[in-house]
Formats: structure tokens, sequence, C-alpha cells
């Protein structure tokens, strides 16, 4: 089941949409204002957050990018009864992923939560898990605000795992994002994987790269 956040302050729209969505078995948590929206997506987790533009308290585009500057990569839809370039490229800078001009028909908005939900947001710039952070703009990873000395592909790596946590990613899928067609040597993600482990280890003063037997790694903290 699909669980999402509709941060709209109509309550006669929000109403419509969470009752539509019930229909389709999905989930859907309602904020009326940006402050309260922030304050949902900072404490729990979704797979897509529907997002209305003109919000009272704080607006869509500023919960956006304090949502994208806290490293939560959850995919944005936003919506605006606005059809016009500039606020979509507004809301593109602030970290939405698309838009939805109103009005719009229920089932146009099932589809474009549902393809959303299937990805992490592109717009993030700061990944954030188990005190790892890392900068997407200065390709800069660190651990407790200890900066790692760590390769140009492992960061790569890094940034997969992060994204997926706390899922596992098959080797597979590792090998095929960092290093595409070109195939890595057959121990090159061993010894990556090996490195990595041992500086977020040492700097954490616990594991946080996990090996799953069989199928491939993960960042947890598995502790917490």
């Amino acid at each position: 089941m699909l669980n999402l956040l509709l941060v709209e302050d109509d309550i006669d729209l929000a109403t419509a949409v969470i009752d539509y969505l019930e229909l389709e078995d999905i989930q859907c948590d309602h904020a009326a204002n940006g402050v309260v929206g922030l304050h949902l997506i900072e404490k729990n987790s979704y797979q897509a957050i529907i997002l209305d533009l003109n919000l009272p308290k704080m607006s869509g585009l500023t919960v956006c990018e304090s949502m994208r500057n806290k490293g939560i990569d959850t995919p944005v839809l936003m919506l605006t009864a606005m059809d016009s370039l500039q606020d979509k490229l507004a809301g593109f800078s602030k970290g939405a992923d698309d838009y939805l001009i109103k009005p719009f028909a229920m089932e146009e908005l099932i589809v474009r939560v549902q393809a959303l939900s299937r990805r992490r947001s592109g717009q993030v710039s700061l990944l954030k898990v188990a005190g790892i952070a890392l900068d997407l703009d200065k390709r800069q990873a660190s651990v407790n605000e200890q900066q790692l000395k760590i390769s140009p592909t492992a960061l790569k790596i890094l940034e997969l795992l992060l994204r997926e946590s706390p899922n596992p990613v098959t080797r597979e899928k590792i090998a095929q994002q960092v290093w595409g067609n070109d195939k890595p040597e057959s121990n090159s993600l061993k010894v990556h994987i090996f490195n990595l482990r041992k500086q977020l280890d040492s700097v954490a003063g616990k594991p946080l790269l996990h090996t799953v037997t069989g199928f491939g790694f993960s960042i947890e903290d598995i502790e917490s």
C-alpha cells in the first residue's frame, strides 16, 4: 500500500483527494499548511508528497526547499493553479519532481504519484543516513561531521547505498550503476567495499555498511 502526504489548504479538495486515494487503496496523511506539512515530512517516511504551491504559514516552495536541504529525497508532486513556465521553473529549482495543474483529473493524479513513488527524488543535494552525510554538489562525504577520504568510485557506491537505504543493493546493480557497460575486474567492487566499510566503521565506531549474504550490501544503523 502506498503511503502519501497531501499538503493542501483547500479542505474540500483535500477531502476529495483523500477519499479517492482510499478507493485506490492508498493511505494519505493530510496537512493544511506548510509548517505542519514540513513537520510531518521530517517525522514520517512517505513514498511521495503532493504539495500545493500556495500554502498558509509556509509556501510549498519553502517546504520543498527545506526538505531538500535536510537531505529528504521523497519525490514531490507540486500542485498549482497557475500554468506558467515561471512557476514550474521556480518549483523545479526548489526541488519539485513533477507538476500538476488545478483543476486535475483524479486518474491523472493517481498515475503520477504511482510513477513518482517507484523512485527517489533526484533533486536532493544532501543525503543523510545513520550519521553519514553526502554532499552531492561538493562530492564530499562525512560521518558525524568528520570528512572521509574516499575515491570518486567509492563515492558513487556510497551514493547508491544511501539512496536505497535501508534496503540492500545487489552487487549487479552496483556494478551497473557505477561502471555501466565497462564491467570492472572481478575484485574491484570487493576492494572498494572493503575500503569504504573500513572508513565508515572506523569513524562511526560501529558497523554501518553491511553485507547481505548472497545478495549485496546495505547501509543501516542497526544499533539505533
